[in-house]
């Protein structure tokens, strides 16, 4: 019966990078893609920027523009890694004790750009210290997602247009 009950935070076929420098990756990151999902309906200009808590888990503060709203969002949740702090495989939880897959399985050594992806082929996020990425990455994070199974046709594109 346990089965039945998948405990799966990464997709199969994605590997999180190893070595990981949970030091490096904080600060803020804009969204370039993403796979659509309800609790990032709408936003465009996202960005995320995770920050050392406390008891050592790491702060996210997801923020974007609602173009439907017409107003800016903010979401503040927590990451804590899966394993050793070195593997970039980690959960995250905007609600209470529901956690998600935040994987990174794809960096530049200069921890400028990223490939995330969630605990499935339905969540996955590239990441830019800047607001674009050159075509180079761009092209060689796409096929690193399309090879896992990823349809990347669906990616969205995001605009970086407001200045919060």
């Amino acid at each position: 019966m346990m089965g039945l009950f998948s405990c799966a935070t990464i997709p199969k076929g994605a590997v999180a990078v190893e070595p990981f420098e949970k030091e490096k990756y904080l600060g803020k990151w804009y969204e370039i893609a993403r796979m659509d999902f309800k609790f990032e309906k709408n936003l465009n200009n996202t960005t995320a920027t995770y920050s050392l808590n406390n008891n050592g888990s790491i702060k996210v503060d997801n923020q974007g523009y609602n173009t439907k709203k017409e107003k800016w969002t903010q979401a503040i949740g927590k990451a804590k890694f899966v394993g050793d702090e070195d593997v970039g495989k980690l959960k995250v939880s905007f609600f209470g004790p529901f956690y998600s897959g935040y994987n990174v399985i794809a960096i530049d050594k200069d921890y400028q750009y990223a490939l995330v992806a969630g605990k499935s082929l339905k969540y996955l996020w590239i990441l830019s210290r800047e607001t674009e990425i050159p075509m180079n990455v761009k092209n060689k994070y796409l096929k690193i997602a399309e090879d896992i199974g990823y349809n990347t046709s669906e990616l969205l594109w995001i605009t970086h247009d407001k200045v919060q």
